[in-house]
């Protein structure tokens, strides 16, 4: 799923080939973001379109050669003059007389050249470790490139045979090169995936082109732009040399920012700041600059911004309940919710002030939901692939608190601001405090090795970001206790989860979000719900993701031969607030429910609840202590290790296969477990409150 979708699309068609762009924003002036070399095309700017578009108007195209742009046949297709063509043709199909141009690599020449071939078109060049053409008496490099070899190794790759015979092998060894920063896993996938969507003999055409220039692509620039230029390079770059850069700047005049240790890839590898660069450097040319206000430190209220994971609602849940009890501890907070869907459901019922720019957060429950299968969700590799949304939700968090002023922060997996505030340590504003259930990314066995030397990459990030900043955090705070963390290891030569979350948390025990006690009287919530005491009731939820259609069905489907086995069966399934009611089959007699605000007392007052292996449901069953079933999503490593350690801890049995179950078992399991006595490990019942001192010290 995109973190933002384009408000318009469309080709331009130069002598026969098709160019394809897209536009997103309204504002001025208009920023083209340009394609680089066609080994990848118009997505390598997925971290900066949704950022750029909230405050100004943003071209890209796809280079001719790959993506939805043609793929020309003959080399005199793909010269510096097509490539520049290309750009002008995008500004005059989307109506701009003049824009900022922005690129990377070879897309940097192609920006620069545009501002020296059209003047009249550009504002201003921002440059990312720019390609520039050879000098005229360089030594050809034709010869290696042309080359037989009975093996390639390194840069050897770089060769018309070895494409031809092994081009996946080339992009293999290429994208380590152009992203050789650490914990570059992603980069480097994304990299090598938008390579198979070219081909090598497109590439051999494209280095063949340069034959074919016109004479005067390097004067152009050292000498022929005149506006404004931002030169970015990294002084580890090892695909064009950072001295490159350094050239660039002098000759044409403007400046350069120097990125330590950066490697080539920079616009994907430092999103944030790359994001920041562009916006200051294109802010110069509004027609009007805007209007800002600033309050003296006396005029300024007390203030906190809670964000709240939109995975499920267990996250807004417990945040209620802490933000109550953190108001008692400071009556004149005031806190402001930065949310999404659909916490904001939570949120509103409770007549809580959400931020106006929620509205500019990317969905993160939609993206889980377009990755699930049938009761399968890969939450890791879904998570990986959620990097453009979490670049772009940090980005509005950066706009809300550089723009105001908070005395707190609590961010309950926020993960995009921790990620993103780790690697931009500057970019901090205000007090942090970053709340958890579970800590550390675990693999699923039958994924193999190379997810769990992924897993573990992620695991060593995370280690070293703290160890790097211990402060940035000012205060971690995990959601249970030290015995509800897995003792798996994070990975080769690191600790344990246990070992190195007990150094490095408080622990606040559980939050239930709502006193347990007040629903132990099991009789009066049956009669206040309307539900007769001969009645065995079955609620099945599946929390507030819309991950969970699939076990809903399932257990619908059950209904008729349980009804059979159970005498006065009631089922009811909870759709929540992202499936929609309507598009359930289930058979007569099932009744469907759409979002229930306090879901918390259907479940205290059942005989049985059947749910997923989310915590929030299952910690409120056994809070209220009744019997459940669960079915953790398959390849859901949370679920199925972190949230499975912490129920048999409390009590609760092995949990139950979506996949090994069929209606007919399901029946029996209903049956065998409906009304059954529990005898669970109580739940800690001050949770919020020891969550909230724990904040109220940062205040």
């Amino acid at each position: 799923m995109r973190a933002r979708e384009p408000d318009t699309q469309g080709f331009v068609e130069r002598h026969g080939v098709r160019i394809s762009y897209e536009v997103f924003g309204s504002g001025e002036p208009t920023i083209l973001l340009l394609p680089s070399w066609a080994i990848v095309h118009a997505r390598q700017w997925k971290s900066q379109v949704p950022y750029l578009a909230k405050h100004f108007r943003v071209v890209v195209m796809d280079p001719r050669g790959n993506g939805r742009s043609d793929q020309p046949q003959v080399a005199a297709a793909y010269t510096d003059v097509e490539y520049v063509s290309d750009a002008v043709a995008v500004l005059d199909a989307t109506n701009t007389e003049r824009a900022v141009t922005v690129g990377w690599s070879l897309g940097g020449r192609y920006a620069l050249q545009v501002a020296g071939w059209h003047p009249d078109r550009v504002l201003g060049v921002v440059a990312f470790a720019p390609a520039v053409p050879r000098e005229p008496d360089a030594e050809d490099d034709d010869g290696a490139f042309e080359a037989v070899q009975d093996r390639y190794e390194g840069w050897e790759k770089y060769n018309r045979h070895s494409w031809l015979r092994d081009y996946r092998g080339f992009a293999e060894f290429f994208m380590p090169q152009v992203f050789s920063d650490p914990h570059s896993t992603k980069q480097i996938e994304d990299g090598i995936d938008w390579s198979q969507q070219t081909t090598p003999e497109t590439l051999i055409r494209i280095h063949e082109a340069a034959a074919l220039a016109r004479g005067d692509e390097l004067d152009t620039i050292r000498s022929g732009v005149h506006c404004p230029v931002l030169t970015v390079h990294g002084d580890a770059d090892g695909v064009i040399p950072y001295e490159v850069g350094v050239r660039v700047a002098e000759w044409t005049r403007g400046s350069l920012v120097t990125i330590s240790n950066g490697s080539h890839g920079t616009t994907m590898r430092e999103p944030v700041q790359v994001n920041l660069l562009v916006r200051e450097f294109a802010e110069a040319f509004r027609a009007w600059p805007g209007r800002t206000s600033w309050a003296s430190g006396l005029d300024r209220p007390k203030r906190a911004l809670f964000l709240s994971s939109p995975i499920g609602l267990g996250h807004a849940r417990r945040d209620l309940a802490i933000a109550e009890q953190l108001r008692a501890l400071h009556p004149d907070l005031q806190i402001e919710w930065l949310a999404q869907h659909p916490v904001t459901e939570v949120l509103q019922a409770r007549h809580e002030n959400i931020h106006p720019a929620s509205r500019w957060l990317a969905s993160e429950s939609g993206h889980l939901e377009s990755e699930c299968g049938e009761h399968d969700l890969h939450v890791f590799q879904s998570y990986r692939r959620m990097d453009e949304i979490l670049v772009a939700n940090f980005m509005v968090f950066h706009d809300v608190v550089t723009e105001e002023h908070f005395d707190l922060v609590v961010a309950d997996e926020a993960w995009d601001v921790d990620q993103f505030l780790h690697e931009n340590p500057d970019l901090k504003r205000s007090p942090l405090a970053w709340l958890t259930d579970f800590v550390g990314w675990l693999p699923m066995p039958d994924e193999g090795p190379s997810e769990a030397a992924l897993t573990s990459d992620y695991n060593a990030e995370m280690v070293e970001h703290i160890a790097r900043y211990p402060r940035l955090r000012d205060r971690s705070i995990f959601i249970g206790s030290p015995g509800d963390l897995v003792p798996d290891l994070l990975g080769p030569g690191l600790p344990t989860v246990r070992d190195w979350t007990t150094q490095h948390y408080d622990f606040a025990g559980y939050v239930t979000g709502f006193d347990p006690a007040a629903v132990a009287d099991v009789g009066a919530i049956r009669a206040e719900l309307g539900w007769r005491p001969d009645e065995k009731i079955c609620v099945v939820t599946v929390g507030g993701s819309g991950v969970g259609s699939h076990l809903l069905t399932r257990v619908a489907e059950s209904f008729d031969l349980a009804q059979k086995l159970v005498p006065g069966l009631r089922m009811i399934a909870v759709a929540g607030p992202r499936i929609d009611p309507a598009s359930l089959q289930v058979p007569s007699g099932v009744e469907v429910h759409g979002h229930v605000p306090g879901l918390y007392r259907q479940l205290a007052g059942c005989d049985l609840a059947v749910v997923q292996g989310g915590l929030t449901t299952t910690m409120e069953l056994v809070a209220t202590r009744r019997p459940f079933l669960y079915f953790p999503l398959a390849r859901h490593f949370e679920q199925q290790f972190h949230v499975r350690h912490r129920l048999a801890r409390y009590g609760v049995g092995p949990p139950m296969s979506y996949a090994d179950t069929d209606p007919e078992q399901l029946a029996e399991a209903i049956a065998a477990e409906i009304g059954r006595d529990v005898d669970y490990r109580p739940v800690e019942t001050d949770g919020a409150a020891r969550a909230a001192a724990m904040l109220a010290d940062l205040l």
